[in-house]
Formats: structure tokens, sequence, C-alpha cells
């Protein structure tokens, strides 16, 4: 059952056999793009042995699956061969559906309210949705279109689309007045909480380690995230040079790092996953999307939340959780001061900006890692969020049964 039959509190933390639910959620390692621990290892790979674990970890038999929806932004073809390689090389029969969706950064997320939907409308009773990005491969000029239509781009919407995300960025700075002093604080927690975090060991119940030969034969082992800096402070990020405009305020520092990496969310029917004895780590309630003006895309969190919350009947502090994709310092901190958030409840062990951003993988990304902070500190309601190029956003709203 969803937000559509549940709403309000009680009702939504309540057990239905019609529940959607996650069986099980985790990611590869986050890591560099053309430096970092993946940047060799091709997404097929990276995406497979991450779907390897999450059927390892949940004890399900790989026959009883499916669908698997893969969120992919930047390859030519979505992705679509490489995913169905991924699924097939994890020990998925050929008996399961494979396919892509490109919704940009919430893609990862996307595709697991598309396997929930399919459950919820009894399309299938259990599917995976998750994401995988190598920036390494796949990131640059080549992503933009080589032809656009003169009589298109006379739409100032339309053209807007075009903008280059950074850009972006700074429109929302300007237009919110979200100072440079604000961004480079906020970009210096969040990679203060992340460093934290990964000192303590709380990412390796989250984390699969990737194994693969390189380029030159050697054998890697990739098992935590390499863009997690620590002693990184707001004044050290006030010595960077802006990288959009010469009196901007985004730069290499308060923004999201570009990134390799993949993530997957096995999702269930509650009562097919327990005839088949399946553990269940939480609920998906629902999600939702919406659309913002393309040059400030990043303020897409701001207007998707509020919408998840009307419709299941929610006031922000009801939450306990929330993760919103840093894709950049402005337009998350935006987001957060202006739906009122607990800073506290924020990404409290970081986010893009320390973490990284592979675009496809991002949104299940967000769910392994909230999961597995709700299930240190028993928190219950999980708002995961983020902005999307040419300007959208979306959400969605999960319990955590831990």
């Amino acid at each position: 059952m969803s937000f559509a039959t549940q709403t309000g509190k009680q009702n939504i933390l309540q057990k239905h056999d019609d529940d959607v639910v996650i069986v099980s959620a985790l990611r590869s390692a986050v890591t560099k793009a053309r430096k970092g621990g993946l940047s060799q290892a091709a997404p097929e790979e990276i995406l497979g042995n991450v779907l390897k674990a999450v059927i390892k970890q949940s004890g399900v038999d790989p026959k009883l699956i499916e669908d698997v929806a893969i969120g992919n932004v930047l390859p030519p073809g979505g992705g679509a061969t490489s995913a169905r390689q991924a699924a097939l090389w994890a020990g998925i029969p050929d008996t399961a559906a494979v396919n892509t969706v490109n919704r940009q950064c919430s893609s990862g997320l996307a595709t697991v309210n598309q396997i929930a939907n399919e459950i919820l409308t009894h399309q299938i009773d259990i599917g995976i949705g998750g994401g995988v990005e190598s920036m390494t491969l796949n990131y640059g000029a080549g992503v933009m279109p080589t032809k656009v239509s003169d009589a298109v781009m006379e739409n100032e919407e339309a053209a807007d689309c075009m903008l280059p995300m950074g850009i972006t960025s700074e429109n929302v700075a300007k237009k919110y007045n979200v100072t440079r002093e604000k961004q480079d604080a906020f970009a210096a927690e969040s990679f203060r909480r992340a460093h934290e975090a990964q000192k303590a060991g709380k990412f390796k119940s989250e984390i699969v380690p990737i194994k693969y030969v390189d380029d030159d034969g050697n054998e890697r082992s990739v098992v935590e995230d390499d863009g997690i800096r620590g002693g990184v402070t707001k004044e050290s990020l006030a010595k960077l040079k802006p990288a959009f405009a010469a009196d901007g305020c985004t730069h290499a520092g308060n923004a999201s790092q570009v990134s390799d990496g993949a993530a997957a969310v096995l999702l269930a029917r509650r009562s097919f996953a327990k005839k088949h004895n399946l553990p269940i780590i939480a609920k998906y309630v629902g999600g939702v999307v919406v659309g913002v003006p393309p040059n400030i895309m990043g303020v897409g969190p701001a207007y998707a939340i509020p919408k998840l919350l009307e419709k299941a009947k929610l006031q922000t502090t009801d939450v306990d959780l929330y993760e919103i994709n840093e894709a950049f310092a402005s337009q998350a901190l935006f987001s957060i001061e202006h739906l009122g958030l607990d800073l506290a409840k924020v990404n409290p062990v970081g986010g893009a900006i320390a973490m990284g951003h592979p675009l496809g993988a991002t949104g299940s990304r967000q769910i392994a890692t909230a999961l597995a902070e709700a299930k240190r500190n028993g928190q219950k309601l999980i708002v995961t969020s983020m902005c999307i190029g040419t300007g959208m956003g979306m959400a969605a709203l999960i319990v955590n049964e831990q």
C-alpha cells in the first residue's frame, strides 16, 4: 500500500501485506572519476558486483527476480546493454527483464520508484531498482546535443535547458542570496561529517567491495569512498577560485564531485517477502516528481519535498532523516532553509560534496546510506530528494523497519 491509501504518520507506520518493502540496499564505494579507485573498472562490472551483493545479502533465489531497472545518464544508448550484461553476470536469469532510466540526477531513485509501482499494480512481485555511472568513461562535451534547433532555442526556458549546471547554481545563489560564506561553511560541514563517518566505519555495512583487474593487469580492491577528505574548513574553501563566473561563488570545493559508482535496491511485496523468508528492512511508501524553472534547476527539492509530504499528510518535523543530494551547496542550502529543516537531520554522514555524485547511481546510493544511518539511530521516517538537470525535483518517503 502507498500514500494513495495510507496517510498520516500512524497509518504510514503500519504494516500491510500489500506494502512495497525493501529487502536489501547496497552500493559500491563512490570514487573520483579519472583518478579514483573505480576509474579503470567497466560500469557493468561495478554494477554487477552490487547486484550480486544484494542477492547474497537478501538470500533471494535470483530466479524469482522479474524486473531490473537501472539509472544511467551519460553513456550512448542509455547504458542499456551494460545493464543487461551486469544483470546476467550477477546470476539473474534471462527470464528477468532489464531497462535503463535517464531522469538525470534522480535516475537511481526513479528506478526504485518504477519497480515499486510495478509491485503496487501487481505487474511483478519482486524486482531491483538501481543505478550506475562511470563518469570517467562518459563525462564530457559529448553529453550535450551536437545539433540544436534555432526555433526551439527562441523559447527562453527551452534555451535555459542548455545552461551549464554551475551557472544554474550561481543563479540560485544570486536569486536567493545564498552567500559564498554560507556555501563554504555548508560544504566544509559535509566533508567533516563524511570524514568522521568514514573514520568510524559507518559506511562499511552499505559498501560492496569491488575487486577487478585494471588496465595494467593489476588486481584492485576498492572498499571505501576516496573523495572524502579530512581537515576541510570554510577558511580553506574560501581560497578557491570560482569555477563558472569571475564574481561567482560556486567552485570545486562546494559542488558535488565527478564520480564513479553503483547502487541497487531490492524491492518486493511484503506478502511475497514473508512467503520467501526474505529480510524486510524498510517500506517504500511512494515518490513524487515536480518541475521547476530550468535556470534555477537546483531548487527542485524545495518543491518536491512539500508535494511528497502533502500527499502523505506529514509535516517536515515528522521526518527523522533527510537525504538531500548536494549537487551544489547553493541549491542544497537554499532547499534546507526554504523548508525550515533542522540541519542536523539532513545528510548526517555528509553528502555528494564530500562523497561524490555518480549521476545515475546517486538516487539509490542515498537510500542505502539513509537506511544504514537510520538503523544505527533507530530512526523511522526517511525522505530522500534531489534536484534534476533542466529543472525538476524528486522526493520519496521510506519507513525504516530495522
